[in-house]
């Protein structure tokens, strides 16, 4: 296992080198930069650059340098001092926005995909085992409505609700006087109110297409002959299915973790612009629409990234539940 991981380390390192250059070739593909879309800001609001302006700001930013030349020295700065580079529209460096956005991403996501896995996998196994029951047509149901409402939709259902029945302001996911407050007991009370809106719109529509997932793969694994000749062998049902199915059906929640990964930045971009979250997929947004490239592309690489250790995680955990995939190698 241990040199299989040493390999696939490997072969990530040409691969991380091609997604960066892609990643900086798609940020200029778009005809003219973050200067043209300056000036023509500037020029709808009735004033105007001029033209000494525009020449000392392309030579500072090195806009006028050959595509080769821009690539050399944002990828050498990000490899050798970690910079990511300047931030043309908000004027501060890229790695300072990252920071203050990512953590927020990662965090509200991650208790989001904590939420999915702990719904779907229970309700999916419960409508396998118990199929056509009351409780299967019910959770089925609720599946098809949870993939029907659009997400910002149902943030804005929540978000009435939680302020005409509650009296709770829920946009943002602090109340304006805990914004710039420190730590406290209340401040974290205050998060907790405004949190699980944002959580709960990002789970339900996974959960609702998981849960037909795990139904799905665990009532074909529940009909295979290995069940069959276990359950005559006198196998308790709780052993028989905890044992082999559910790890063999639990194959398509871990081999979309590459995937899932990178869509923790661009996945719930309208609901957090709905909710007026900090999190970095308006920003990414922002930035495409500005043509603010070094932002851009750095948000482009770091879910290049995150595609490449979530392929590697799901690789490592098959091999881990499938013994089939343990065998083949």
């Amino acid at each position: 296992m241990l040199l299989y991981i040493l390999k696939r380390l490997l072969y990530m390192v040409p691969t991380l080198f091609g997604m960066s250059l892609v990643s900086f070739l798609i940020i200029q593909l778009p005809p003219g930069d973050f200067l043209t879309s300056l000036t023509s800001a500037i020029a709808d609001s009735g004033q105007s650059l001029d033209q000494a302006s525009i020449d000392r700001l392309t030579a500072l930013y090195g806009l006028d340098q050959p595509f080769y030349v821009q690539y050399w020295n944002w990828i050498s700065n990000i490899i050798f001092r970690g910079d990511f580079g300047w931030s043309f529209d908000w004027g501060q460096p890229v790695s300072r926005l990252l920071w203050d956005r990512m953590g927020v991403t990662i965090f509200v996501s991650a208790l989001s995909l904590v939420l999915i896995w702990a719904l779907a996998i229970p309700i999916g196994i419960y409508s396998a085992v118990r199929r056509y029951s009351i409780g299967d047509y019910v959770f089925t149901f609720l599946g098809f409505v949870g993939l029907a409402v659009p997400t910002f939709i149902l943030a804005l259902g929540l978000m009435y609700i939680s302020f005409t029945w509650f009296g709770l302001n829920v946009g943002g996911l602090f109340s304006p006087e805990y914004e710039q407050a420190p730590w406290s007991l209340a401040k974290l009370l205050d998060l907790l109110q405004h949190l699980w809106i944002p959580v709960v719109v990002i789970a339900i529509s996974s959960t609702a297409a998981l849960i037909r997932v795990m139904r799905a793969n665990l009532s074909d694994e529940l009909s295979k002959p290995y069940v069959v000749t276990a359950r005559a062998k006198g196998l308790s049902e709780f052993t028989l299915i905890m044992r082999y199915p559910v790890r063999l059906a639990l194959n398509p929640f871990v081999s979309t973790i590459g995937w899932v990964l990178p869509s923790l930045i661009s996945g719930v971009t309208i609901t957090a612009i709905v909710l007026n979250l900090p999190m970095a997929g308006p920003l990414l947004l922002r930035a495409l629409v500005s043509q603010d490239m070094y932002l851009a592309g750095a948000f482009i690489l770091i879910m290049s990234v995150l595609t490449l250790i979530g392929m590697l995680l799901s690789d490592i955990l098959l091999a881990v539940l499938d013994p089939r995939v343990r065998y083949q190698r």
